[in-house]
């Protein structure tokens, strides 16, 4: 079958839909009922869990709960398992003790993969094969950047024994569209197989929401909240006077490119070049100029800072190449005439959209908030090809050419749209600001308190991240913030009142601020590893996953379970 992107599906949805009744969610929001009349063909399937969405959280997930002998029923609307690494295309966001501790044995036997997978396949050289930690791309933002087909092969390896013996059901190019609810327990959930427009329904005891947006939270009438809280709300330092809802950091639609000199692979210019070239993001602290501009606002001071671009990877004087940042093939490390030159993904301050949000908008706002993310995309392609200044005092650079098989679409744009935050459930603990940023901490807890990592006794995961927020769709600059170790509480993934669905994804019970260091890779998959891990033992126990953290004695034998699959709770004293 042709392989479709994300943006080519979403007008399958519309039919049903459209048709579907509302009832209200305790959040206020309409949400889809499953107790109408379902497609032709809506055959029921059933497991001991069932996961919407196989981004690195639903992935996580099912490793965890199918090494402990559950049967898993996991859907994925785009045709690529992985989320952020494979499908979006963002290479690695990891912190800088990530090769010794600070994320969970599982989570270390991928990335051993992704390595062993290129010394296995790839022509590297002698010097470049011999490195312990081997960077294939050699990218600036991690310690590992590879090809995100790369990564969808490592992940289909770990999962092709179950796959392979039935226990792991994996239901490609299939969108949660209604949930069948009574009171705080979900019982089904209707899918829509998006090759054949047909209906399936999935029952299972218990379902975990793994979708890049909590797309299950307003269907099961699960409580959340979006974009901003008030500083009322949080007290959090850094937290707004009035909240938004619909103030959210602006998303990204990733793509690749390669350079090859002396050819020219300039493409026609783009409908909307014009708007685009002459943009400026209206913000508050004041960006500095044109959003397709080498000079952006810094996240740290958020004063102008002067970016380099030089396509052969060299150095660019004093500033950082930016062609370097997330660079997944360095050249250099493969056998001569192996690539022409290097190859980079595109998620820079350049396309950032600003125009729109994705969550809790209408299919049609949707879909045109995507394509304007498109045409921004292809707009900042063309002027890097014509009028980008180079370090020679020239003008484009021709040879750079989009990469569309290094995303598996047509027209080279990632599958999905990096969603930075979607919807979070309201939680029994919510992470604060307090908890996590150095400012913050001092603040409330003092100067000695600002040097530690906040303890919770409830804690089933480990992290490390910058509190790094991107401009927002309301026009908030960068909010990036100085943060310590952290660690995951477990009641940070229980809903408030929901008995049988949890999250596992950016979902979580954080605030728009703590959100932006609990929402990268090795967190996201900490937390979906965590969570296939507390449905099989809650299931065991036969108690409801908050009973879990309630009970002392369950919450020691449940952390000692984690922790004897390789899962860290605390940070190194």
């Amino acid at each position: 079958m042709k392989r479709r992107n994300f943006i080519g599906m979403l007008g399958a949805t519309g039919g049903l839909l459209a048709t579907a009744p509302l009832i209200a969610s305790p959040a206020g929001k309409p949400v889809q009922s499953a107790k109408r009349n379902r497609r032709k063909a809506g055959k029921e399937m059933k497991a001991d869990l069932v996961i919407a969405g196989g981004g690195m959280g639903g992935c996580a997930c099912a490793l965890g709960a199918l090494r402990n002998g559950l049967s898993v029923i996991m859907t994925e609307e785009t045709d690529w398992i992985g989320g952020q690494i494979t499908q979006q295309g963002v290479p690695l966001d990891e912190h800088r003790w990530i090769e010794t501790h600070g994320a969970t044995q599982l989570f270390r036997e991928f990335r051993k993969g992704l390595r062993d997978y290129y010394r296995r396949n790839y022509p590297l050289t002698e010097a470049a094969a011999a490195k312990e930690n081997l960077n294939p791309g050699d990218g600036a933002v991690s310690r590992l950047c590879v090809e995100p087909k790369v990564a969808l092969a490592v992940l289909n390896s770990m999962f092709a024994p179950f796959v392979s013996s039935g226990q792991l059901t994996l239901l490609l190019e299939h969108k949660a569209t209604a949930a069948d609810v009574d009171g705080s327990r979900v019982k089904g959930l209707e899918v829509l197989n998006m090759r054949r427009d047909e209906a399936l329904v999935l029952a299972a005891p218990y379902f975990v929401d793994a979708t890049e947006m909590g797309d299950l939270l307003p269907m099961t009438g699960t409580e959340y909240v979006t974009g901003t809280e008030s500083k009322k709300e949080t007290r959090e330092l850094h937290a707004p006077e009035v909240g938004d809802p619909e103030n959210e950091q602006a998303f990204t639609l990733c793509f690749a490119l390669d350079y090859r000199p002396g050819e020219n692979h300039v493409i026609d210019k783009p409908a909307n070049y014009d708007f685009w070239r002459s943009f400026v993001p209206q913000m508050e602290p004041k960006w500095p100029g044109r959003l397709l501009d080498l000079t952006y606002s810094s996240p740290s001071t958020l004063k102008p800072k002067t970016l380099g671009f030089h396509p052969e990877g060299g150095r660019t004087g004093d500033v950082m190449n930016l062609w370097n940042y997330r660079k997944i093939i360095n050249r250099h490390n493969f056998t001569p005439g192996t690539f022409a030159g290097d190859m980079t993904v595109v998620n820079w301050p350049q396309n950032d959209y600003l125009l729109g949000r994705l969550v809790d908008v209408s299919e049609k706002d949707f879909k045109k908030h995507v394509e304007g993310a498109r045409q921004l995309n292809l707009s900042l392609i063309y002027w890097l090809q014509t009028e980008v200044e180079r370090p020679d005092g020239g003008a484009g650079w021709p040879g750079i050419r989009l990469r569309k098989d290094v995303m598996g679409t047509d027209d080279g744009m990632a599958k999905y749209p990096y969603i930075r935050e979607g919807r979070r459930i309201k939680s029994l603990f919510t992470v604060l600001e307090e908890h996590v940023g150095v400012e913050n901490r001092t603040l409330v807890k003092g100067k000695e308190a600002a040097t530690k990592c906040e303890s919770f006794y409830d804690s089933i995961g480990v992290g490390s991240y910058y509190l790094d927020l991107h401009p927002s769709t309301k026009g908030d600059n960068y909010i990036d913030l100085p943060s310590l170790p952290f660690e995951v509480p477990l009641g940070s993934l229980i809903p408030q009142r929901m008995d049988n669905l949890l999250p596992a994804s950016k979902n979580i019970g954080t605030t728009h601020i703590t959100n932006g260091c609990y929402r990268l890779h090795p967190v996201e998959w900490n937390i979906g590893e965590v969570v296939g891990m507390l449905v099989h033992f809650a299931s065991k126990k036969q108690v409801k996953p908050r009973e879990v953290r309630e009970n002392r004695e369950l919450l020691a034998d449940f952390q000692q379970f984690i922790q004897s699959q390789g899962v860290e709770i605390k940070w190194p004293v």
